[in-house]
Formats: structure tokens, C-alpha cells, sequence
């Protein structure tokens, strides 16, 4: 999805925050409404029943009324999305969402007029009930049924346009390529090329201001927000980092194999339970924040979108102690965090680069997304029916 900033004047950011509360009313009635049916009875309304009881809804509450029945749809639509990724077992189960956290609403049935540009710098885009909406024209506009516009805990509006780019293609030379994902090196190629993940920006002493401050208190909400701005800048510059990444990867080689790795499972608490208590908690969970700022997880998903079919998972057991010259496994092997020196052979180099040529040479797993005629997994859903305002 083509992402770009939204700068509403204020009194079109009142309505936009209205489209947000009516979005979140509809969608969290909805987990009510599922969380009522007792399971192995007769199942919950599915979306056609859920929006002829938004009809009568809006014609007993005005202020429901009063808003955007493509809004409030909509909400009920991607709800039922959610529900069927929850069953299908590709995603959790949807639920509450909370304001200030899960802000933002969904526009279909977009025509080409919809979104005009004003001039090199600012584009137009068409958002019911308040007609024109700015946002900065940063790259070209991709043509799209639906767009998304969303509100995120700095502050910043959001739009975000549903279509799904061309896969950048190999340079056909049938290269193939290993990676290693790290702490001390994010990404690792088997040829030795590296890349470093931008380091997290310093937030601790805003987050124990944020700590001392009252509940409540304008102090606290003044001191959440500047927080709120260090993180999502944080976030940002990761992002960026990955799409730039993964755009070079994909462009460079035919075949990339990268580890099979349980992110969930690596970042989880080390605190236990009260019968059994964890042990080293602080340390496990500073190697959590760290494994998380590299961004592992968006990287290998865009890389997996980009060179779509041409990536393959391999399972990361042993890849970091057995040697790539000649495959004697050693746990001892790896001197420090970089320095491989196998004790067999007497092969002297870098840890990490001796792991993702392992991981080249490897054996490959079934990939997550793939194949370009089904396209990827994280499609924006495209509704079927064209709502009326």
C-alpha cells in the first residue's frame, strides 16, 4: 500500500475524528456481538445481517445517522475480514479497539476523480462528508478502488492508498543469495555484504518523565505525546530502512534464502509464573527490545512481497556452529561474536557471513507469501459492492 501524509485543515481533522469514533463504535458493537454467541449454536450475523442492523441503528440514533454510511460499513466489512482470517488460523481474533491506539476508517468504491493533484508538492483527496482533504504528493499515485485513512499515536493523519505494486524482478543471473539476521549486524549476505538497521532513538528519559507525571494530568498527556513522536520517528526511520533493504536484495539476486525464524517465540517473556519463576528477566527482555529494533520481521515480509516466489525459508538449526568450507560442526567454533575459526579445517572469518553461507547452501522450507497469481498475503481487502453514501 502507497502511504502518504494527510494535513486536514481543523475542522476537517473534527470530522475525520468523528469518521474514527463512529469506525470504532461499529467495529467494537460487532466483538460484542460475536463474543454473545456461545460457540457450537447457530453462528453470528455475518456482514449483510450486521448491515441492515446498522439501518436501524442510524434511523433510531441521530448521531450515528449523522455520519458516513461508508465509514460504518466499511468497519462492519473489514470485521468480517478479520473474522474469517481468525478461522481460516492466518491471523488472531479480532478485538476491542481503543481510542488513541486503533484510530482510522476505510473509503470504497474511489472513482479516477477522487484524487486530484494541486501541484508539485500537494495532492487532493475526496473523504465523504467533507469533501476535499490535502495530502503531500511525495510520488506518483497508484490507481485504487479503496483507501485507507488512519490516525497514529503522534498525532499524524495518514492515507493510504490499496494497491499492490508490481514484484521487483531478478537480474536473471540465477545468484543466489543466503541471509544471517542478527543483533550486532541486522542482515548478513553470503557474499559479505552487510546491513545495519537504524540504532533506536533515545527514549528513556522521556519514559520516565511520562512515569512521574500524574494520571490525567495535562502534564502526563503533553509528556505521552512527545513519546508518542520519539516512537513513531523510531518506527519511521526502521521502515524505511527495510523497504530500501528488501528493494536492494530483490533487484540483486535470483534466489534468497533467508532462516525460518520464530520472532514470537524469540521476543517472548522470560518472567514465568509465581510457582516458576524466570531467571536473568532484565536481561532477556533488553535482547527482546534489541531483536525487536532490528525490524527482522518487516523486513523478511517485504522482501517476501517484493521478490515474490523467489524467496525460500530455510530452518536455522546449527547454521551459526558448523563450518561453510567443510560442514564439521562445532559449537566451540565461534570465538567471539565475530570471529568464526573452525578447529577441522582451520577456516578463519566472520560469524555471521559463515552463517548465511550456510544458509545458502541449505536446505529450503515452504515460503509464507509467494506466488504473483494469488498475490500477496497482506492485500488491502477490496469490497464487492459499491456503497452509496
Amino acid at each position: 500500500m502507497s502511504r502518504y501524509r494527510l494535513c486536514p485543515a481543523p475542522e476537517q481533522e473534527a470530522v475525520l475524528r468523528e469518521h474514527c469514533a463512529h469506525a470504532r463504535y461499529v467495529w467494537n458493537l460487532a466483538v460484542e456481538q460475536q463474543a454473545w454467541w456461545a460457540p457450537g449454536r447457530t453462528s453470528a450475523p455475518g456482514f449483510a445481517a450486521q448491515c441492515r442492523q446498522l439501518s436501524e441503528a442510524r434511523a433510531a440514533n441521530g448521531w450515528l445517522a449523522a455520519g458516513s454510511v461508508i465509514v460504518q460499513q466499511q468497519a462492519l466489512r473489514d470485521f468480517d475480514r478479520a473474522m474469517k482470517n481468525f478461522f481460516a488460523g492466518t491471523h488472531r481474533k479480532p478485538g476491542w479497539r481503543k481510542r488513541g491506539r486503533n484510530e482510522g476508517f476505510r473509503i470504497v468504491a474511489v472513482k479516477a476523480g477522487d484524487v486530484r493533484r494541486l501541484n508539485c508538492r500537494w495532492g487532493q483527496v475526496k473523504v465523504p462528508k467533507i469533501r476535499w482533504v490535502r495530502f503531500r504528493w511525495s510520488r506518483a499515485v497508484p490507481a485504487a478502488r479503496s483507501y485507507r485513512i488512519t490516525l497514529d499515536r503522534a498525532g499524524r493523519w495518514h492515507v493510504a492508498f490499496a494497491a499492490v505494486p508490481e514484484p521487483v524482478p531478478g537480474p536473471g543471473t540465477g545468484q543466489i543469495a543466503g541471509i544471517d539476521r542478527g543483533v550486532a549486524v541486522t542482515l548478513a549476505l553470503s557474499d559479505g555484504t552487510t546491513y545495519q538497521a537504524p540504532a533506536p532513538l533515545g527514549f528513556k528519559r522521556q519514559a520516565r518523565r511520562l512515569a512521574r507525571c500524574q494520571r490525567g494530568s495535562n502534564r502526563r498527556n503533553r509528556a505521552r505525546q512527545r513519546l508518542a513522536k520519539i516512537r513513531a520517528r523510531d518506527a519511521d526511520r526502521r521502515k524505511d530502512w527495510a523497504e530500501k533493504a528488501s528493494t536492494a536484495i530483490a533487484g540483486r539476486y535470483d534466489v534468497i534464502r533467508i532462516e525460518d525464524l520464530k520472532i514470537a517465540s524469540m521476543t517472548r517473556s522470560a518472567a514465568g509464573t509465581l510457582g516458576e519463576p524466570g531467571v536473568k528477566v532484565r536481561q532477556k527482555a533488553g535482547l527482546n527490545r534489541l531483536i525487536l529494533a532490528q525490524g527482522w520481521g518487516l523486513f523478511a515480509r517485504r522482501l517476501e512481497d517484493k521478490a515474490a516466489g523467489r524467496v525460500e525459508k530455510i530452518h536455522p538449526a546449527y547454521t551459526s556452529q558448523t563450518c561453510s568450507q567443510c560442514k564439521k560442526r562445532d559449537r566451540e567454533a565461534r570465538e567471539s561474536q565475530a570471529v568464526f575459526r573452525c578447529r577441522a579445517c582451520g577456516y578463519c572469518g566472520n560469524a555471521d557471513v559463515n552463517a548465511a553461507r550456510n544458509i545458502a547452501a541449505g536446505h529450503a522450507v515452504k515460503a509464507r507469501g509467494g506466488d504473483r497469481a494469488t498475490g500477496p498475503a497482506n492485500r488491502e481487502p477490496q469490497d464487492d459492492l459499491l456503497l452509496a453514501s
